[in-house]
């Protein structure tokens, strides 16, 4: 391959002599180029930062032998052939202009992961959207591994799956592979084939990175080309429907549906209190086979009742017996700052979603409880509130906000939901969240929620949303003691 121009063939090929340049260095970065280093390639490390860490990283990679060029990641090196680069480089940087206007092919982490895979590599089950994916697939890898397989749940989940493919410890020999994927992974990934893959859901996130909201579906979409079994789709949600009518699959890969309610054939849903599957049966026209019960699912609210259902679609379309679903989903515990449980004060719970950092995220967990004194604020990303605040008033006791862009959910509150109270805490310290659950608890009447559901990003008070959901808990034990 060296050479030659690199090809959009999956097909597997020699590295050595090529010349490869990986764009950022951090987490993906530095294990890409030792990778491609160690299997021959010519590698060029272009870094936009010249700080502490980027420099200690280049020391790390300049031992090796690799080049690393800091403080200039806009410029083509000379001979490049392809390009492998970090998730967060956004798609119009000049680097991929560049590559573009050369013929030069770019490649995300995952992609080149794919293609390192050996032949008799663990098949893919795919997963993402807009929210819940971190916990489907940990909600599969719980199924499958019920189901005796051994698996793993990797990718965008903190595991990466270049480690993963060339197995290192502890992923040899792998039955099958759980993989939470995100848009930003999916745009570089143009030959990545799964077995069976899910769309979770669609909303608005990450416009800045892909530019619009029909890029970032197009994106998301990628997940389903080459599909060799199943496509999972939210009947709920038309566009990921859309998404399979127009993906390119293998013969025979089937559509199938998941509901919270009950399922037509080709469907999994919910039927008095029980999860069914209308899908993977004999004579679905008229059978349906029981999966699990709701009350299996922890914690059993809507969206994450659909998390479920879209992991037993892929366990299903993988062989799993319904036993395993069922096992699977009982011993699954969900990750902190998911909609967790704190504690019940004065006959108040308290619960914390921290992890609901975009207005689509903050509506499901609006929609598991009633009636709620809502604690939200944070940094907007250019989200609008109206839609959320006009679907959830019904449910609302009242507001407490914080943040820096607060402003934005006050003002979509005074319009659509005029009649709830609203504190509005004008600080962005840290000492804010013990301000803003002592005033939710003075406003919630016992047999109420108080949900910390943001709808924004952290980062103008919390280093991220599990330092905001820690405080959180925190104020509260504090209010309890």
């Amino acid at each position: 391959m060296g050479s030659g121009k690199v090809t959009s063939s999956s097909e597997p090929f020699d590295f050595r002599g090529t010349h490869v340049t990986v764009a950022g260095l951090g987490v993906s970065g530095v294990p890409a180029a030792k990778v491609l280093h160690a299997r021959g390639a010519v590698v060029t490390v272009v870094n936009d930062g010249d700080d502490a860490r980027a420099r200690e990283q280049a020391a790390e990679l300049e031992a090796l032998g690799i080049t690393v060029r800091l403080g200039d990641g806009a410029t083509l090196p000379e001979g490049t052939e392809l390009i492998v680069t970090t998730p967060g480089w956004k798609p119009d940087k000049p680097l991929f202009l560049a590559a573009e206007q050369a013929g030069v092919p770019v490649w995300g982490d995952v992609e080149l992961a794919w293609r390192l895979r050996g032949p008799d590599a663990a098949p893919w089950l795919a997963v993402t959207g807009t929210n819940g994916k971190t916990t489907t697939v940990r909600m599969l890898a719980s199924i499958l591994t019920a189901a005796g397989l051994r698996t793993a749940a990797v990718g965008n989940i903190g595991v990466s799956l270049l480690d993963v493919v060339l197995g290192e410890e502890p992923y040899r020999d792998l039955d099958v592979l759980a993989v939470e994927l995100s848009s930003y992974q999916l745009h570089w990934s143009p030959s990545l084939r799964a077995d069976s893959a899910t769309v979770l859901n669609l909303a608005p996130d990450h416009l800045d990175w892909h530019g619009s909201m029909e890029a970032y579906a197009r994106d998301k979409g990628r997940i389903y080309e080459g599909n060799r079994v199943a496509c999972v789709y939210n009947v709920e949600d038309k566009a990921t429907e859309d998404l399979v009518r127009e993906a390119e699959v293998e013969e025979g890969c089937r559509a199938v549906g998941f509901t919270l309610g009950a399922p037509a054939p080709s469907q999994l849903g919910v039927v008095e209190g029980l999860l069914v599957d209308r899908a993977f049966v004999e004579n679905r026209q008229k059978n349906a086979q029981e999966l699990a019960e709701v009350a299996d699912v922890d914690p059993p609210a809507p969206h994450n009742i659909a998390n479920a259902l879209a992991a037993a679609a892929l366990a299903r379309a993988f062989g799993v017996p319904a036993s395993a679903v069922r096992d699977g989903l009982r011993a699954f515990r969900p990750d902190p700052h998911r909609i967790e449980h704190v504690a019940d004060l004065d006959g108040v719970a308290y619960v914390d979603d921290s992890k609901a950092t975009n207005t689509h995220a903050a509506e499901a967990s609006l929609a598991a409880y009633e009636p709620i004194v809502w604690i939200a604020g944070g940094l907007a990303k250019g989200a609008t509130f109206d839609e959320l605040v006009a679907r959830s008033a019904k449910r609302l006791r009242a507001a407490v906000l914080i943040g820096a862009d607060r402003a934005l959910i006050r003002d979509a509150l005074a319009r659509h939901a005029p009649e709830v109270p609203v504190v509005d805490l004008d600080r962005t310290d840290t000492g804010a969240m013990l301000q803003a659950v002592t005033e939710a608890k003075r406003l919630a009447r016992p047999g109420d929620t108080v949900l910390l559901a943001p709808a924004c990003a952290s980062m103008d008070m919390f280093t991220n949303y599990n330092q905001r959901g820690d405080a959180f808990a925190a104020a509260v034990r504090e209010l309890g003691a």
